[in-house]
C-alpha cells in the first residue's frame, strides 16, 4: 500500500501542464519533453502574431514583459513555439527579444519525430 501511495505522489508531482496556444510544431528527432511551471512560453502563429503565455502581445510589449520576468529570475528558461508555417523572420524577432533582454536558456518547442503523424 505504501508503494502505491509513494508511486502516485511521485507521478503527480512531476506532472505539469504547458500553457501555450495551439500551433503546428515542426518535428525533430532529438526532441524531449521537459516542461516546468517556472518557465516562459512564447509562441508565434503562422500569421506572425506573438503570444506571451497565451496572451497576444506586440513586440515592444513583449520586451517589457520579458524585462520584468528577467528582473525576477534571470535563469528562467524561455521556450518558443512556432507554427511550422511561421515566417523565419517573425521567429527571429521573438528569439532576438529574449536574447536582447538577457535570457540565456532559450529553446524551441518541437514535436518528437515518433509522435508526429506523417501524412502520406
Amino acid at each position: 500500500m505504501f508503494f502505491l501511495l509513494a508511486s502516485f505522489m511521485m507521478v503527480s508531482l512531476t506532472m505539469s501542464k504547458q500553457q501555450t496556444i495551439k500551433v503546428n510544431l515542426p518535428v525533430a528527432s532529438s526532441a524531449q519533453s521537459d516542461f516546468k511551471p517556472d518557465m516562459i512560453n512564447l509562441a508565434v502563429n503562422a500569421t506572425g502574431d506573438v503570444f506571451f503565455d497565451k496572451t497576444s502581445t506586440t513586440l515592444p510589449e513583449l520586451d517589457r514583459k520579458l524585462s520584468e520576468r528577467f528582473g525576477k529570475d534571470p535563469a528562467t528558461p524561455v521556450y518558443i513555439s512556432a507554427d511550422v508555417n511561421t515566417r523565419y523572420a517573425d521567429l527571429v524577432k521573438v528569439l532576438d527579444a529574449a536574447k536582447r533582454v538577457g535570457f540565456t536558456k532559450v529553446a524551441f518547442n518541437v514535436k518528437p519525430a515518433n509522435a508526429a503523424a506523417q501524412p502520406k
